[in-house]
This record gives C-alpha cells, sequence and structure tokens, in this order.
C-alpha cells in the first residue's frame, strides 16, 4: 500500500481499532455488496500479474472501505435502540462516579475507564458521542461534571475549594476555568445568583 492513496487515508478509517462486540450491522444488500468486492479482490489476486494489478486491488480496498464506513455511519442511525441504551448506561455511569466519597484520590474519569466499563472501545464511544450528541466524549464528561458542581454549589455550604476537591479536581482554577468557560460564570458567581 505505500505509495497509494489508501496508505494516506487508512488512518481515518477509525473502527480498525473497535472491539468484536461493535462490529458492523450489515442487511443483506449491504452483506452482498461488500461479499462482491471481497470476490473481485481475492480474484484479482488469482489473475495474472501486470502492470495494473496493484492499482485494481487497491482501488478495490478503498471501495470496500467507502462502503464500510458509509454503512457504519449509517448504523448509528438505524440502531438508535441500542445505541441510546449506551448512553443510558454512561448516564447512569458518570452520576454513579461523581457520588462516590474517594474521588479526590480517583480523580476525573477518563475515556479510557469509561470505555472499559461499559465494554466498548474508546474510538467507538467517541464516534457514538459524536453522533448522537454532537460533543466529544470529554465535553460529555465536562457537561455532568458541571452539572454535579452546579447541584453543590446551589444546594451545599461546601466551599468552592471543597467541592473542587470533592468532585476531584486537584487545583482550585482548573474547576473555576471550565466552570467559567462551559457557564459564562465562575463558581462564586453562580453561588451569587442562588443567593
Amino acid at each position: 500500500m505505500w505509495n497509494t492513496s489508501l496508505a494516506k487515508k487508512i488512518k481515518d478509517y477509525q473502527y480498525f481499532t473497535y472491539g468484536v462486540n461493535e462490529a458492523l450491522h450489515l442487511s443483506d444488500k449491504e452483506e452482498t455488496m461488500v461479499t462482491g468486492i471481497i470476490e473481485n479482490i481475492s480474484n484479482e489476486f488469482q489473475m495474472n500479474i501486470d502492470n495494473l494489478s496493484q492499482d485494481v486491488i487497491i482501488a478495490q480496498i478503498e471501495l470496500l472501505l467507502t462502503y464500510c464506513e458509509r454503512f457504519y455511519q449509517r448504523q448509528f442511525i438505524t440502531r438508535k435502540i441500542s445505541n441510546h441504551s449506551i448512553l443510558n448506561r454512561l448516564e447512569v455511569l458518570l452520576n454513579d462516579y461523581f457520588k462516590m466519597d474517594d474521588l479526590q484520590t480517583k480523580g476525573l474519569p477518563t475515556v479510557q475507564y469509561i470505555s472499559e466499563v461499559l465494554n466498548i472501545s474508546p474510538n467507538y464511544l467517541i464516534r457514538l458521542l459524536k453522533t448522537l450528541t454532537g460533543h466529544r466524549t470529554q465535553q460529555f464528561i465536562h457537561h455532568k461534571l458541571i452539572d454535579f458542581a452546579k447541584e453543590k454549589l446551589s444546594t451545599t455550604n461546601l466551599s468552592v475549594n471543597e467541592i473542587v476537591y470533592a468532585l476531584g479536581f486537584e487545583h482550585p482554577q482548573s474547576l473555576s476555568k471550565l466552570f467559567k468557560t462551559k457557564t459564562s460564570f465562575t463558581p462564586i458567581e453562580f453561588r451569587q445568583s442562588f443567593n
């Protein structure tokens, strides 16, 4: 594949890092199309080699990957029920995580941690969230974190620093900066708006 258009584009196909349980779901018609392309590639390998053999095989592989990309993106739309169940499990996971008492020692949840608990690959999670919510995984975590910070700021007498450490941040300015970016308020300004 060296020095071909496919060599440059192969990294764009994120699904190579997905787990087996995140397989591409195909309709019968789509499966026939994919199988036909694979048969074309196999036939080309069995033919006599000429100056265009590599070009034909690369073109067929690119066609196969393009169809797979199309079918893969489509399944996020057509398999919404299972996708929403992952989103629901993510919501529960983050709610439970931010309610833990030992966030100071655990820190903020990582994309890797979340994907392991949900039993899906990080890239699949990133793509799923981007498709369903328009946010990357880290942004989704931050939104949840801000929701919990707002709750603590509006319903407790804990100081901002106590809330910062309770939510797993090491430095108070980290939450303040994130909070200001997401809400246009500092944590103190947000709390004062309730008084």
